[in-house]
């Protein structure tokens, strides 16, 4: 049914005001994503990318509210083509964040296809196209913004991430529809149903106007948040976690492996370091810490948490593992490191290791406990003469859950 006058003035006025709020939240958004720029150096292109997209997407909200001022289709054309401007600016942004854009000369084709489709074919089919067609291509590339994020390796494991890509599938979908749903019900219902469908596109368009900043904002944040985790966790000389990330990480990978099995701990001591230190130079003792890490880290196996506690000393928790196969790993770390260091270029030193090692059987673990046993085997390893592998007594390293 054809509204009345009044009821089409009503409706017109409540689409202007949900223009006017439209652009009012986009250039807030600009402004907030400009401003969080500052702060994040890292990924300052990314947000630049993003706070441009907003500020596209309000000129592109101008022009649709003042389109019919321009001659024939060049209202409709250049609105749609901005509008796309702007999705494709935020894709580009998701894209940046793997290092992977998109060539530009590859969007600039794009755009300058949709604005011959529309010089084509907008004299007989403007209303066709802007009710209908124009939405594909936002569909698409919000689908296309949603799948970029969920195969992303840098928002990998962000609790935001979920929410980012909801809202990119959200709306490419309501765009879908209009694209292919509502032509069915237009020729079903009529023209009358074009202004409802016209305000509850500008409702979902207040509302992802909020959410995508917000989301895209959230990303980058968490991302920084977990970045200075990791490094308040990782010991700078050798990239192992440090004694604070091994007690953070250490309880964690225990109950991933749960507590039905043994896990065992082994620590390790640089025999004689100082003596390195006092005759090489520190610069050389810094390889050798180098070294062994990596031996270490290459040698472990997948979710082992390997860690230098501080000075020569180092530890391998090895959850789900049992003596023997702790000690083999022990014993390869160990030669591989004598003999790296013994035919290292511009290294050739004579570097052993000790190592303690103690295993937990099933219960509960107590992590302090565990290492406090395996350094007593350490110790009881140097008294011994060094470069060897001795065991903590079992009673002392567990405890009942």
């Amino acid at each position: 049914m054809q509204p009345n006058a009044a009821a089409a003035d009503t409706i017109a006025m409540d689409l202007a005001t949900l223009w006017y709020l439209t652009i009012g939240t986009l250039l807030i958004a600009a402004a907030m994503t400009l401003w969080e720029r500052q702060a994040q150096a890292q990924r300052s292109r990314e947000l630049g990318l993003w706070a441009a997209a907003y500020g596209v997407f309000a000129l592109g909200c101008i022009l649709a509210m003042n389109r019919s001022l321009l001659p024939g289709v060049a209202g409709p054309a250049l609105t749609n083509v901005v509008m796309l401007l702007g999705y494709s600016l935020v894709l580009q942004g998701a894209l940046v964040l793997d290092g992977r854009p998109l060539r530009p000369i590859l969007v600039a084709g794009f755009l300058g296809a949709i604005g011959a489709i529309w010089l084509i074919l907008g004299t007989g089919w403007a209303s066709l196209l802007w009710n209908h067609a124009s939405a594909f291509p936002i569909a698409v590339i919000c689908a296309l913004t949603a799948r970029t994020l969920f195969h992303s390796r840098a928002a990998k494991g962000l609790r935001s991430r979920p929410v980012a890509i909801i809202v990119f599938a959200c709306h490419s979908l309501t765009y879908a529809v209009r694209t292919f749903v509502v032509p069915i019900v237009v020729g079903v219902h009529g023209e009358s149903v074009l202004p409802i469908v016209a305000k509850l596109t500008m409702y979902e368009a207040v509302l992802f106007t909020v959410a995508m900043p917000m989301s895209l904002i959230a990303l980058v944040r968490e991302e920084d948040r977990a970045r200075l985790l990791a490094n308040a966790r990782t010991d700078f000389l050798t990239g192992l976690h440090n004694r604070q990330g091994f007690f953070e990480l250490g309880p964690e990978r225990l109950r991933q492996n749960g507590e039905s099995c043994s896990h065992v701990l082994l620590a390790f001591d640089l025999d004689h370091f100082k003596a390195i230190n006092d005759t090489y130079g520190h610069e050389a003792g810094d390889q050798v810490l180098q070294l062994f890490a990596g031996m270490a880290s290459e040698t472990a196996p997948r979710g082992a948490v390997c860690a230098r506690l501080g000075g020569e000393e180092f530890a391998i928790l090895l959850p789900g593992t049992g003596q023997e196969e702790a000690r083999r790993i022990a014993v390869e770390i160990a030669q591989r490191f004598t003999e790296a260091a013994a035919h290292s270029d511009g290294l050739a030193i004579a570097a052993t290791v000790s190592v303690g090692l103690a295993e937990a059987g099933a219960g509960e673990i107590d992590l302090a406990e565990l290492l406090a046993a395996a350094d007593r085997a350490l110790y009881k390893a140097k008294l011994l003469g060094r470069n060897r592998i001795e065991v903590a007594e079992p009673p002392t390293v567990a405890k009942a859950a």
